[in-house]
């Protein structure tokens, strides 16, 4: 087992080393704009999981994933010569859903906002049922 701290760091070589080099390695138009946004290693330095995203639709995620499936062997003999390390870790791509997760929030808290103004639009008018001020106060008993 390795430390966490040189874990990490054998991480972010990867995530560096694949985000360099992906377009030279993966010399295919239909590979898109991807985006390495993290590198995970386990403590074993056996398995590196790589998480990324691409610009585009679903049709173009899918091409950029089997692409990414296809070559995986071929980005593996980068990493192995760029980490100068006794094993090469074995490469697994996830695609990263935190940007469709961020554009999912980006729309319920506009929808939100949209909603406080509205209400207080309607509301703006309004006055209390009982007065502005319906409680007795020390000063209104003595008079």
């Amino acid at each position: 087992m390795a430390d966490p701290a040189r874990a990490r760091k054998i991480a972010d070589r990867i995530r560096d080393l694949l985000a360099e080099n992906l377009a030279a390695v993966v010399k295919d138009p239909d590979l898109g704009m991807v985006t390495i946004t993290d590198t995970r290693v386990t403590p074993d330095l056996q398995q590196a999981t790589v998480f990324w995203t691409v610009l585009g639709d679903e049709d173009q995620r899918e091409k950029s994933a089997e692409l990414l499936q296809r070559h995986r062997g071929k980005l593996r003999t980068l990493i192995g010569k760029g980490l100068g390390i006794r094993l090469t870790p074995s490469l697994e791509f996830v695609h990263d859903a935190l940007p469709e997760d961020a554009a999912h929030l980006e729309d319920v808290l506009r929808r939100a906002k949209e909603e406080d103004e509205r209400r207080a639009a309607e509301n703006a008018g309004a006055q209390y049922a009982a007065g502005e001020d319906p409680y007795k106060k020390p000063a209104d008993e003595e008079q």
